[in-house]
Order: C-alpha cells, then sequence, then structure tokens
C-alpha cells in the first residue's frame, strides 16, 4: 500500500522521465535516496547499461547529508575515470533539497558538469 506522498514522486519520476534521457556522450545520473541510505548510478539509456555507481552502503556512520556529499564525490571519481565528464541530472521525483541537493553540489565539485 503507497501513500500519496509516494504516489505523487511517482507520477513526477514519470513526467521527468520522458524529458530527461542518457545517451551515450551524456548520460544520466539517477539518485535513489531511503530512509537510510542513498544510492547514484549513471545510465547509459540507449544500451541500458550503468557506467558508473555509489551508495552510502560501505561508508562508515555520518549524518545523513554528509553522506550524500560523500556518495557525490565517489561517483564524480567513478565517472571521470570511466571517461564520463558531462551527465544530465535526474532527481527522480524528489525535491531538489536537503540530500539530493548536498549529492549533486558534491558531484559538481567532484569535477561533473550538469
Amino acid at each position: 500500500m503507497t501513500t500519496k506522498k509516494v504516489e505523487r514522486r511517482i507520477k513526477i519520476k514519470y513526467r521527468i522521465r520522458k524529458r530527461v534521457n542518457g545517451t551515450t556522450e551524456r548520460p544520466r545520473m539517477s539518485v535513489f535516496r531511503s530512509n537510510k541510505q542513498i544510492y547514484v548510478q549513471i545510465i547509459n539509456d540507449l544500451t541500458g547499461t550503468t557506467l558508473a555507481s555509489a551508495s552510502s552502503l560501505g561508508l562508515e556512520a555520518m549524518p545523513k547529508k554528509e553522506q550524500a556529499a560523500k556518495v557525490g564525490e565517489l561517483v564524480a571519481k567513478k565517472a571521470i575515470e570511466a571517461g564520463i565528464s558531462k551527465v544530465v541530472f535526474d532527481r527522480n521525483g524528489y525535491l531538489y533539497h536537503g540530500r539530493v541537493k548536498e549529492l549533486a553540489d558534491a558531484a559538481r565539485k567532484g569535477g561533473l558538469i550538469f
């Protein structure tokens, strides 16, 4: 059973995904956040492959915003190693606030352009 908040986020997610597509030159950086963790993938939608990913699963215990910033730095490092510098940011229906914003800012600071 889903709540109205989750249903709303899913509607927004589909609306965003109609417009945001990842290509080989500019893959999509998709964010998923749960209550405890945050995950990010860099995806080429043309081939359906994940080019780089990072999550807060292996990190030491710290506040959630700091975790998100650490994951942003980590995914930026992995993406640059894979030869990716430009991405399209997919916030996945979440508000651009809090952990999502911290992750995006850290990824930009790490060298990704979006």
